[in-house]
């Protein structure tokens, strides 16, 4: 499939950096989705609706993991995922768009639709698969283990065709997808400025005693 070819073979041959990346993911969704007529539906009350409180739901357990003083600290262990550009340029221009509007439009507007109308009751597990196979190279990318990897992002793909389908608009996914990558790239920072840094300890103090 296309998708496929573009995230694994493509998109990595080209060389560009996360601007880059980000600019061509952009083009490359839009044109796919225009080409093969997909849907997104943006301004659709519901999405919005169920969307905003899926979102809401996964903050809340990334604030929940940041109270919790065990799972806080490692959480600040995890090293940084975008050391070419800062957080605040990562979380508000590359996750929204080279990440979440990129692969909604591919997957969820165009993709997962056409698969549901051509392969029935298997189309469901077919974009989820898929969505899975288009992480391989990213996988590689961030030094993850490539079955993890797809695993997961093809059970994420899963969850986020389901609230597609159920709300009719890519609205609810994406903003589903925009809180957990969101939350994902935040949480390790903030794990560290909320960690308190320790002291090493002292060296013991050992009296001399005075000349004779």
């Amino acid at each position: 499939m296309l998708p496929l070819v573009w995230s694994n073979r493509v998109l990595p041959g080209l060389q560009l950096d996360m601007r880059g990346r980000t600019a061509a993911n952009v083009v490359f969704a839009s044109g796919y989705a225009a080409a093969l007529g997909g849907r997104p539906h943006w301004l659709s009350p519901r999405g919005w609706r169920v969307g905003l409180a899926a979102a809401g739901i996964t903050l809340a357990g990334y604030g929940a993991a940041l109270a919790i003083p065990g799972l806080r600290e490692r959480l600040a262990e995890i090293a940084d995922r975008a050391p070419e550009v800062s957080d605040a340029e990562w979380v508000l221009v590359h996750i929204p768009l080279g990440t979440v509007y990129s692969e909604e439009m591919i997957f969820r507007a165009t993709l997962s639709p056409l698969a549901d109308e051509t392969a029935g009751w298997f189309g469901k597990w077919l974009s989820a698969a898929v969505f899975g196979l288009w992480h391989i190279h990213p996988a590689r990318a961030s030094g993850d283990p490539v079955p993890g990897a797809v695993a997961a992002t093809a059970a994420a793909g899963f969850v986020f065709d389901e609230l597609g389908r159920r709300t009719g608009s890519t609205t609810a996914p994406a903003l589903l997808h925009l809180a957990v990558n969101a939350g994902g790239a935040l949480t390790p920072p903030l794990a560290r400025l909320l960690t308190p840094a320790v002291e090493p300890d002292a060296a013991p103090h050992i009296p001399v005693p005075p000349p004779r």
